[in-house]
């Protein structure tokens, strides 16, 4: 049970990320969709990445 709601914060997080790399209007759509099978992929470890080192930097 904690594991699905570690899993389902992860999902939560990642679709919250997705939905503001979606929002930038100055970037690329391949870059967009490459952040975005990235962030699905590896949703805790996609997460930290973006939220402290892409979201300044797009």
């Amino acid at each position: 049970m904690i594991a699905f709601l570690v899993w389902l914060a992860g999902l939560i997080c990642c679709f919250w990320c997705i939905k503001d790399v979606w929002s930038k209007g100055h970037v690329d759509t391949l870059i967009k969709i490459l952040l975005t099978v990235a962030l699905l992929c590896f949703s805790w470890i996609g997460f930290a990445v973006y939220y402290f080192i892409v979201k300044d930097r797009i």
